[in-house]
């Protein structure tokens, strides 16, 4: 664990999302969990060395499996956006490993088992302040990496927990995501106040202008494909033809290849199917007199 301003702390050893922790007179709000139970009990037994207040909280940055299987484990309070209750709403109530590959994190856990979906008992829509010590935390709606997707705040500090906005170095999840709000959202990473804040992606800690710089040109890219593709009516599977030079653009450790082509692969296809149906759903034949 790595204090990286007065009171904030993250943690990016446990295998899925970057942990956040923030100590306040009141207690510790804690950013997202990790996926694996073990983990989480660890996860747990370590933030007990930090003298904070009584009272814990928990701060889902959006719905993905990788940072809200574990919630359980971590035993509190949890707020996260109403987009991303909804989408529990849909859910079942145990979650049961599938064979679906969408190249998460979660899926490299040999052993998860069933797990109760644990949904936020607090939600907001567009902002929440959270008063716990004299430096307010700062929870906004920030759409386009997903449909209930925020950043965590703490401007007395400058800090902010910017969830998969940026994910440097790997390939993001495009299934459920929004390209041209998702720009539109992390180009304010780029201007004041923002820009004089530390950044915490949800899959690398710390992260610089340059990353998110890196990120909006990739999303601009695969829009750019993507809209190519549309505009010659290719079906979705046409999208593993964009994989390769999509790859490139990231240093891939060779043991994590597989994953993250896969991730690539669910997510062009998910995406082209959702936000460009209309180009490749030819009309009905015509019956013959």
């Amino acid at each position: 664990m790595k204090e990286i301003a007065k009171d904030v702390h993250i943690e990016t050893q446990f295998q899925g999302v970057t942990l956040g922790a923030i100590n306040t007179l009141q207690g510790l709000i804690q950013i997202d969990a990790p996926p694996s139970p073990e983990d989480g009990r660890t996860w747990r037994a370590t933030l007990l060395n930090i003298g904070s207040g009584l009272d814990r909280l928990l701060i889902n940055l959006d719905s993905h499996p990788d940072r809200t299987l574990g919630v359980r484990t971590m035993e509190c309070n949890t707020i996260a956006h109403e987009k991303t209750a909804q989408i529990y709403r849909s859910r079942p109530n145990m979650f049961k490993p599938q064979s679906v590959e969408t190249g998460a994190d979660w899926e490299l856990f040999p052993n998860l088992g069933n797990i109760r979906w644990t949904p936020p008992e607090i939600t907001f829509t567009q902002r929440m302040t959270l008063y716990w010590s004299d430096s307010p935390v700062v929870l906004e709606y920030r759409p386009g990496s997903s449909v209930g997707s925020i950043w965590v705040s703490i401007p007395d500090v400058r800090v902010v927990f910017v969830g998969d906005a940026v994910m440097p170095n790997q390939p993001p999840f495009l299934a459920d995501a929004d390209i041209p709000t998702w720009i539109e959202t992390i180009k304010k990473l780029t201007i004041a106040p923002f820009k004089e804040f530390t950044i915490v992606s949800g899959r690398k800690g710390v992260i610089t202008q340059d990353d998110v710089k890196a990120q909006i040109k990739f999303l601009k890219k695969v829009h750019s494909r993507l809209e190519k593709l549309a505009a010659r009516n290719q079906i979705p599977t046409a999208t593993d033809k964009l994989i390769p030079s999509l790859m490139e653009d990231f240093k891939t450790p060779a043991a994590k290849k597989e994953q993250y082509t896969q991730r690539m692969r669910y997510g062009l296809q998910r995406y082209y199917t959702r936000h460009f149906h209309e180009f490749f759903n030819p009309p009905p034949e015509e019956e013959e007199e």
